[in-house]
């Protein structure tokens, strides 16, 4: 594919496991495999420059709380009540306005992984990107959907990431340990059946790579599966 300097986005996905991209030039899209981290200096896309640099962290220790309730001050303190953090645990924040909350969460998960990926893909201006939690990630997309019901997950490294709304209301926001996709399913449908939503009537959208089996499964009761 032909990259049209400086009008070009790469969104990175980055994992215990390693790494994966996509790369958006004008109404082009072009994905990768998924990458063990020992590629990562070989990775001639992460050579050049582009407009826009998103780091997605697959990371559960995130927690999402009301505006009002944040407080830098509190962060630490308000994360360790959901999560468990380490000692050396660095905890950040990052606004979601489209919610009106505050997004507390802790990248020291395959942090050399992310921080070598953050400082060699880099934007046309030299500025470097700040790693997020996928999570963050799932949100914005979670807007971006024109179903009543709206449904994204992601699946990685043994753990299920999954957001769901109807209209503009956030009904959930977490992640499952999930040591194979049938208990990510599990989790999935169990969220759904407390928060009243019929999977039959929903589409559901997945920031991961599917195989055909998984695909397939999650066709036998969703209306439709996306991959975004």
């Amino acid at each position: 594919m032909t990259m049209k300097q400086n009008t070009d986005r790469i969104s990175i996905q980055v994992g215990l496991s390693g790494y994966s991209f996509k790369i958006y030039a004008g109404d082009e899209v072009s994905s990768s495999e998924w990458m063990s981290s020992d590629r990562i200096f070989t990775t001639s896309e992460f050579q050049k420059r582009y407009d826009a640099v998103d780091i997605a962290v697959f990371t559960p220790k995130v927690a999402l709380v009301p505006e009002q309730f944040y407080s830098p001050e509190t962060a630490s303190r308000l994360l360790a009540d959901v999560v468990m953090l380490k000692e050396n645990d660095r905890v950040e924040s990052v606004s979601v306005p489209e919610y009106g909350a505050v997004m507390l969460y802790s990248n020291n998960i395959g942090e050399t992984l992310t921080r070598v990926i953050s400082e060699t893909v880099m934007c046309v201006d030299g500025s470097k990107a700040s790693p997020l939690p996928v999570m963050y990630y799932m949100l914005k997309e979670l807007v971006k959907l024109q179903d009543y019901n709206k449904i994204v997950a992601a699946y990685m490294d043994g753990i299920l990431y999954l957001a769901l709304a109807q209209g503009s209301t956030l009904l959930l926001c977490n992640s499952y340990k999930a040591p194979d996709f049938t208990t990510a399913q599990y989790f999935i449908f169990l969220a759904m059946k407390k928060l009243q939503l019929n999977p039959e009537m929903s589409s559901i959208s997945f920031m991961t790579h599917l195989d055909y089996e998984q695909e397939m499964s999650l066709y036998r009761y969703f209306r439709s599966v996306e991959h975004i």
